[in-house]
């Protein structure tokens, strides 16, 4: 049985053009190695878990869903990630990049000040590792949730920007100053592709993961 196979997006700046907010050692290590790896792992549960199709083998499909979920959500999560995040010099990086969404966020919290007050403290919230991302749902509502380990977000929801929160994606530059990281990934959040997933749908957001197949 044919299985599809997924591949490491590549990334849309180099390594080093993240920082200071982000090192290229970070950068590098993140996506050549720890993205790879759940694409590699993903791959290898997939096609375990078509043999065990065709060959009625339930218990072992039922056993290969975690290392599916784990992995396709490491490598769903890091795609959208990679795609939200742009050099601080670009002019997608600010604000004015992303009217409609901006507006909308003001309305629901106040402010963008606010919002982003919001959004950090989420971040800093979780309890061991996860992600944070702002989200519109099916009836075009904002919120912010917070999802653990590696996974996604897979209900109706778009995902409009998510925020890695493993030890992985700072710990090499910040240690544990996790606040700092926080604080300094705003300035490389990508409110251009933020506001087309405002205005778009879930078909989208997740065009990303069928151009890395």
């Amino acid at each position: 049985m044919s299985v599809e196979q997924y591949s490491l997006p590549k990334l849309p700046y180099a390594y080093d053009a993240l920082e200071p907010s982000i090192s290229a050692q970070i950068m590098e290590l993140h996506h050549s190695k720890h993205h790879q790896a759940y694409v590699t792992n993903l791959n290898a549960a997939l096609q375990t878990y078509s043999t065990a199709t065709a060959s009625a083998d339930v218990p072992a499909r039922i056993a290969l869903q975690a290392a599916i979920r784990f992995n396709g959500g490491g490598h769903i999560n890091h795609s959208l990630f990679w795609e939200n995040l742009t050099p601080q010099s670009s002019p997608d990086s600010k604000p004015e990049a992303a009217p409609r969404l901006v507006a909308e966020i003001a309305k629901v919290w106040g402010s963008l000040e606010a919002f982003k007050k919001e959004f950090s403290a989420a971040l800093l919230g979780l309890q061991g590792s996860g992600w944070g991302w702002l989200v519109k749902d099916k009836l075009g509502r904002l919120a912010i949730v917070t999802t653990k380990d590696q996974d996604p977000v897979v209900g109706g929801e778009v995902p409009i920007f998510g925020v890695d929160m493993w030890e992985h994606a700072y710990y090499l530059q910040y240690l544990n100053g996790k606040a700092a990281y926080v604080e300094n990934i705003w300035k490389v959040i990508n409110w251009a592709t933020s506001e087309k997933r405002f205005n778009g749908s879930r078909e989208d957001v997740f065009q990303v993961l069928k151009a890395a197949l």
